[in-house]
């Protein structure tokens, strides 16, 4: 049980660094979403199920769907990432 948890934690590391560092704004969204899962997880192993369901909802699902309508009234979902655009749309 604590090689499973010290892969849950190595994982919340690397979620929260690629997070960070990745360039595409949708894929910074579904790491973070994936991260607020995976501490879902972690909040159940420390016996604290209240703040893992808090954590799913709110994480993982009302702060994701947030950011995706977020994303898609700045128009990065249909038209790629505001670099790739030529200089005379921006």
């Amino acid at each position: 049980m604590e090689i499973f948890r010290y892969i849950l934690m190595a994982f919340l590391v690397v979620c929260a660094v690629a997070a960070c560092l990745s360039r595409r704004l949708l894929t910074s969204i579904i790491i973070f979403m994936g991260y607020s899962l995976v501490m879902s997880v972690v909040w159940i192993l420390l016996r604290s199920p209240d703040l893992a369901i808090t954590e799913a909802a709110v994480g993982a699902g009302v702060t994701g769907v947030l950011f995706f309508v977020t994303l898609k009234k700045i128009k990065q979902l249909d038209g790629g990432d505001v670099e790739d655009e030529p200089e005379d749309k921006k």
